[in-house]
């Protein structure tokens, strides 16, 4: 079955193609046959593709983002990256989904009734709901009525009890769809099936607390394979310190800033999510690499910028273990999680009172999928390279399957 992936964000858009067994998915995840990467530059898409091990670079001016889609996926079957013999070998196409709201609880077959869905549910993420619809729309003009799944973040998240959910403001925002929704959940469920397989025991059995933390972060509680509690809320705003994103702040300062400050919500908005996080308390930028870099140079902003990151994991990370009243095993994914093992090894080190040991020569060894903690440790720490357009793949696979 060749399962074709759209992942596509806000200023980027990576694409797979996969050939995966009609009877049965691989244990493992397997390499794609063909990926493509575009980045969306104001009017120039950057554009890499990486097939029958060449890699190809070129730039594309454009004026709408559907002719490049469409000159970019013709290179699955021409020219030098040519994997398949023509469009119709494409069985089905998966597409990440940022919003669901409490519409979908799990992916689902395209429809056009799907579609109004991820439409009127922009409003809660206009950087990226109007994108995945754009895909969406993309891919019925140029592939025609092949099957569409939309697999959304929200999605993992959906099932969370409602004292998690429900914010403690007057009932009848709560009634107009204003609650926790939660992002990132298909890196989490992947990762949390991933712990399960990589320790040889059932998910059911596990807590978990998962860490993405890469330019966007977000804890997980994982019970029993369910997501119980996660950071992120309302949007994606909410929770850790991230990259350029503030995190959770007092809303008061919101109010402040309006009245006494002028600004507009506009502003408030390009600040919390473009300019605050680690850029806007170093000055330096919002990739942890340069802040740590510009720390260890001096930098007496940069080294703030990371004190506040970790006490803002400790504190978050400590709420989640007691919510599960204890934890089996802690992961660690996502660009800083997979590779940072200075912020892997001083989330841990608060941790220690209750019998957490990290062991330091696999901690900073670049471990990818693989247990870093002692063999004595009471918790099994974990590094997972998420792989979330392999676990779009196995959605579609699944859906599939049901037809």
């Amino acid at each position: 079955m060749k399962i074709l992936v759209l992942n596509a964000g806000s200023s980027s858009q990576k694409s797979c193609l996969y050939d995966v067994p009609d009877d049965r998915l691989p244990q493992q995840p397997p390499d794609p046959l063909w990926e493509a990467q575009i980045d969306w530059a104001p009017t120039v898409a950057e554009v890499k593709v990486k097939a029958n091990g060449q890699e190809l670079k070129q730039s594309i001016a454009y004026e709408s983002r559907s002719p490049v889609m469409e000159q970019i996926l013709n290179m699955l079957w021409s020219g030098a990256t040519q994997v398949i013999a023509d469009p119709s070998a494409i069985q089905v196409v998966g597409h990440r989904v940022v919003h669901g709201g409490q519409d979908y609880h799990d992916s689902v077959r395209v429809t056009a009734e799907v579609k109004a869905a991820i439409d009127r549910l922009s409003d809660l993420a206009p950087a990226h709901n109007p994108v995945n619809l754009e895909g969406i729309q993309a891919i019925e003009a140029i592939l025609g009525d092949v099957p569409q799944v939309a697999v959304f973040d929200t999605a993992f998240h959906a099932r969370i009890p409602d004292s998690a959910a429900i914010y403690p403001i007057p009932y009848a925002w709560s009634e107009r769809g204003i609650r926790r929704y939660g992002f990132h959940g298909t890196s989490h469920r992947y990762c949390a099936q991933k712990t399960a397989q990589i320790l040889g025991k059932d998910l059911k059995d596990l807590k978990i607390v998962t860490c993405h933390l890469g330019n966007g972060c977000s804890l997980a509680a994982i019970q029993g394979g369910r997501s119980v509690h996660t950071t992120m809320g309302f949007t994606p705003l909410d929770g850790l310190m991230m990259g350029s994103r503030s995190g959770s702040i007092d809303p008061s300062i919101l109010l402040y800033m309006l009245r006494e400050e002028g600004y507009t919500a506009e502003q408030l908005d390009q600040e919390l999510n473009q300019a605050s996080g680690l850029l806007g308390v170093s000055g330096v930028s919002n990739d942890m690499r340069l802040v740590t870099q510009a720390a260890e140079q001096g930098n007496p902003r940069a080294k703030l910028a990371l004190e506040i990151y970790i006490h803002r994991l400790h504190a978050l990370m400590g709420s989640i273990v007691a919510i599960l009243n204890g934890i089996d095993a802690l992961v660690f994914t996502a660009g800083v999680g997979e590779n940072a093992a200075d912020i892997r090894a001083r989330a841990c080190e608060n941790f220690a009172y209750m019998g957490l040991k990290l062991d330091l020569e696999k901690n900073s060894s670049r471990p990818r999928n693989q247990v870093i903690s002692t063999e004595d440790s009471t918790v099994e720490v974990l590094v997972i390279h998420t792989q979330e357009d392999w676990a779009i793949a196995q959605e579609c696979w699944e859906i599939l399957q049901e037809v």
